[in-house]
């Protein structure tokens, strides 16, 4: 292949390639290994633009119906040019383009600052046509050569990555060699090795997360790729020859219903994606995207959040039952207790007879719990020193709300509204629904003075919806307004802090993440499985915006407050329950975990983090021990969360260096000091303790 352009970018080097049938591939490896570059030994190239226009050929490799892949589309496409600039704050910008036999234009775009060593990229697709040209595959992102030192991949070489997912067992960690997959080459390469999977609707992180790593055990470098949309995605391993190839982004017309018609000289342009290449495996992937949004997140942070501020849920306190009596009397007791935040959660709103679970969407205060109404509550709790929350279910109604009638600005599928059990959905690009959001909702933030939203959304509308274009495209249009709304929601109010919330964790993505200030992690409120899921987001989403639970139970012994507590020293600490029950004893352990969080909250909010111990294989009944290590960015300074489940022993943690222990929290776990780190040793089941250390 012809090289086109070799690009330095920080750690990263990004080799360009046109390839003999005209076309274009890249190379991405960290810039200490690209002497180690051996192209592997293929009979056909990849393009860095994967896409299918309806009426051109389907590719070939019995694949029709699961992949559109290498179609007669890509095959078309010949190199055109490649620009690259660089604005005064260092940001680059690579375009490269390419065009096809009828004349469209392809532009895949990468930028990104070369220190941060993690880059956006996307595609534009630009119809120079004089008819209409409609597309059914474009994917935002194709990396091929994967991986470029070997010539020819050994068995078991390649690992794959993938995180699964449902509601509250979030982020399971999932890696096999590609072979497990059949991602390798036939005795002949006439049939396709494809592995394709992702989700439909409008929940990004049901079944997967959007991200996967591709490691290279022998090289020890990891190529990673988190997707950042909101709605129907994929992600398709293939593999024909010694070229392993990971494309991925909106799911096309055979997966996710989606076609889209772009006009003569009209633009189409994919979500986005970002990618990384690092010396390390999965988890170095992890930490270097973890850096680089935790970045875009402090650029427009509250001062509480960067303090890293502890907040009070009361939906474990009241579940759904809020009043101006449970509010008053909780923080009576909790502006005692170095509470920042208390979030009034769902049921503020609920019918007094019908109750709360069905009414959604009209926002009413609950005459018979807010007799005054919502904003004499909100005051209280200024009052006692914490910043106010209040939760909605936006885009959703409710049965037994009068909104649930309102079928004209509501979703449809086949002329029927589309109702999942008790809800059904807005249109949120319906200029009535915007204004009647923005009055029920924009307005009634102004109105009681909320400092705090918690965004929740508990249901997934499925393919799509009736509209203009196909399903695939009417669901991605949804979801771009709803975020258009979340952005309305920002300009007009910039001091509100905004959760992101989808009956926990089903939005853990990159684009709704960077317009909210943090994340719900998971449902899994007070099981025992919370610091398991907790430790798994370490490599999915920044601690700093990693929102946990500690459920306090009147009935909790003082190990169980621990390991509740201890749990949320992976994320961002939130207590709920019984806390007008609880006895001195336990408020004691409490407030004395709060005091130790804020002592080391510092490390949480920037680090680099590892995991250890064995794989827990059921969430529901953990067994086993598990740590998680977490470093300053200098290594002076480290976290060690650890925590035992049913028949716990001994777990062994290597460190990068010599520390001692100033302080600790939690179960009296014993921890000796080794020649390669610690050895945490569990005295009873179910332990939590956190550690803080410092380099001696």
């Amino acid at each position: 292949m012809k090289k086109i352009a070799h690009h330095e970018l920080g750690q990263t080097t990004i080799i360009y390639y046109e390839n003999p049938q005209g076309g274009c591939e890249w190379v991405l490896v960290p810039s200490e290994k690209v002497d180690h570059v051996e192209l592997p030994q293929r009979l056909k190239f990849d393009s860095l633009i994967q896409v299918k226009l309806v009426g051109d050929d389907f590719p070939k490799g019995f694949v029709t119906g699961s992949t559109m892949r290498n179609s007669e589309t890509v095959r078309k496409l010949t190199f055109d040019s490649q620009t690259v600039k660089v604005t005064l704050d260092g940001m680059v910008r690579i375009n490269t383009f390419l065009q096809d036999q009828q004349g469209n234009v392809y532009e895949h775009i990468l930028r990104g600052h070369g220190d941060a060593n993690v880059f956006e990229t996307f595609v534009r697709f630009e119809n120079q046509t004089e008819m209409n040209q409609t597309l059914e595959m474009l994917s935002t992102f194709s990396l091929s050569n994967l991986s470029p030192f070997n010539s020819r991949n050994q068995a078991g070489n390649l690992l794959i990555t993938r995180y699964r997912s449902k509601w509250s067992f979030e982020g399971r960690k999932e890696q096999q060699p590609i072979e497990e997959y059949q991602l390798e080459p036939s005795w002949k390469p006439s049939g396709v090795g494809l592995e394709k999977f992702g989700q439909v609707g409008s929940m990004p992180v049901r079944n997967y997360f959007p991200t996967a790593v591709i490691t290279d055990v022998a090289e020890n470098v990891s190529w990673g790729v988190r997707l950042a949309h909101p709605g129907s995605w994929q992600g398709e391993f293939y593999r024909l020859d010694e070229d392993l190839c990971f494309s991925g982004g909106l799911a096309d017309r055979d997966y996710g219903g989606w076609t889209k018609t772009v006009a003569p000289g009209e633009t189409y342009t994919t979500p986005s994606a970002y990618l990384t290449v690092c010396i390390g495996n999965e988890e170095d992937c992890g930490n270097q995207f973890n850096d680089f949004f935790s970045e875009q997140v402090s650029h427009n942070a509250h001062e509480t959040e960067e303090a890293m501020s502890v907040m009070f849920n009361e939906f474990c306190t009241t579940w759904g039952n809020p009043s101006e009596t449970s509010v008053t009397e909780a923080i009576s007791i909790l502006k005692e207790h170095q509470m920042d935040y208390y979030i009034i959660d769902c049921g503020w709103y609920a019918d007094a007879v019908k109750g709360w679970e069905k009414n959604m969407g009209d926002w009413v205060p609950n005459p018979k719990h807010f007799p005054n109404g919502v904003k004499p509550v909100i005051e209280k709790i200024r009052e006692a020193g914490m910043v106010p929350g209040i939760w909605f279910e936006i885009e959703t109604v409710g049965r037994d709300a009068t909104a649930f009638s309102l079928v004209d600005h509501l979703l449809k599928k086949d002329g029927f509204p589309i109702t999942i059990g008790d809800r059904r959905f807005w249109d949120m690009n319906d200029p009535w629904v915007i204004d009647y959001l923005a009055e029920k909702v924009i307005g009634f933030l102004k109105e009681i003075k909320a400092g705090y939203l918690k965004i929740d959304y508990n249901d997934n509308f499925g393919m799509g919806c009736d509209g203009t274009e196909s399903f695939g495209e009417e669901n991605r249009k949804q979801l771009m307004g709803t975020h258009r709304f979340f952005e309305q929601i920002r300009s007009e109010l910039p001091e509100l802090i905004i959760e992101n919330c989808s009956s926990g964790g089903h939005r853990l993505e990159p684009s709704t993440m960077m317009r909210t200030d943090l994340s719900s992690f998971s449902d899994a409120h007070e099981s025992l499985s919370i610091p398991i899921i907790g430790a798994n987001m370490h490599q999915l989403i920044p601690p700093r915006q990693n929102l946990m639970w500690a459920v306090l139970r009147k009935e909790d012994s003082i190990e169980r407050i621990y390991y509740s507590m201890t749990a949320n020293f992976l994320g961002r600490l939130c207590l709920s329950g019984d806390i007008t029950e609880l006895s001195s004893k336990q408020w004691e352990a409490i407030d004395s975990g709060v005091t130790f969080y804020r002592e080391v909250c510092h490390l949480i909010k920037h680090g680099a983090s590892y995991r250890f111990g064995t794989a827990v294989l059921s969430y529901r009944d953990p067994t086993g021990e598990q740590a998680v290590i977490r470093y300053s960015h200098d290594g002076r300074e480290a976290l060690l969360v650890v925590h035992g489940f049913e028949r716990a022993g001994t777990i062994d943690i290597p460190l990068r260096n010599r520390y001692e222990i100033v302080d600790r929290y939690g179960a009296p776990v014993a921890l000796i000091q080794t020649n390669e780190g610690v050895s945490c040793r569990f005295t009873n089941d179910f332990q939590g303790a956190v550690y803080y250390l410092k380099k001696k």
